[in-house]
């Protein structure tokens, strides 16, 4: 058995570099955590520098370099800026998670052309910028692997989150015709997030806090998701691109 499928190395991402945009904060945070304790240097991008320097110094207090970069994930501009800023700090970026997002519940008829514009900008147009010309880089170098976090939104558009759900479907095709363009050298694969128990919960009712439609009957647990993301961020999915995992608690 290869080393890539070696059990005792499980998930061993040593020596790798991972970037997590709205990495200080929810499922960005959970996720940062993890593959910092699997032996992965980070970059924690969003937008308030100081959270993300409190999630660098914590996860240096485990032994890794980790660098904090402030970035508005939906601006063209400032995810280019934050690829040259991670290539200039590692040589290298291994693995992307394009994570940040916002899903404004707001009646269509009173979506403004400003707030559309917002919504696409973060789920879409910047993991769209970000995703192609990192996976550009690393198909010119040793390969890597890119996330996309999506959501139900996305597979199952439900009133008043029209915008965000036309954006999550496009980033899962995104993922689709990426993985296609930049294969075999690169993997890109998307999770599609059901209802998690991270900050946007504490707007919820204590109702849907502990309840929703789903096979398992309850939000999800921030850190119930960073199994999937180890998963794909390691060797020991290899045979898996262009793929679109369900991590909903089986939402219909």
């Amino acid at each position: 058995m290869s080393d890539a499928f070696n059990q005792e190395t499980l998930f061993d991402l040593t020596g790798k570099v991972v970037l997590v945009t709205g990495g200080s904060r929810g499922l960005g945070y959970q996720m940062v955590r993890a593959f910092a304790a699997h032996g992965a240097d980070v970059i924690i991008a969003s937008r308030k520098l100081e959270a993300c320097e409190a999630v660098a110094a914590e996860m240096r207090a485990l032994g890794r370099r980790a660098l904090a970069v402030a970035c508005h994930a939906g601006k063209w501009e400032e995810v280019e800026r934050l690829a040259e800023v991670a290539y200039a700090e590692f040589g290298r970026v291994d693995v992307l998670v394009n994570n940040a997002g916002m899903s404004p519940a707001v009646p269509s008829h009173q979506v403004t052309e400003e707030l559309f514009d917002k919504v696409v900008g973060l789920n879409f147009k910047g993991p769209f910028r970000l995703a192609s010309i990192i996976a550009q880089r690393m198909a010119q170098g040793e390969g890597g692997s890119i996330i996309n976090i999506s959501s139900t939104g996305g597979l199952r558009p439900s009133p008043m989150i029209v915008p965000y759900a036309g954006a999550k479907a496009a980033l899962n095709a995104m993922s689709v015709g990426l993985a296609q363009e930049y294969g075999p050298r690169v993997r890109v694969n998307t999770i599609s997030a059901g209802p998690f128990l991270t900050d946007i919960s504490k707007a919820w009712t204590e109702e849907m806090r502990e309840k929703c439609v789903s096979a398992l009957g309850r939000p999800g647990r921030p850190e119930e998701i960073i199994t999937t993301a180890l998963y794909l961020a390691s060797p020991y999915s290899s045979y898996t691109t262009g793929s679109l995992i369900k991590v909903d608690g089986g939402m219909p």
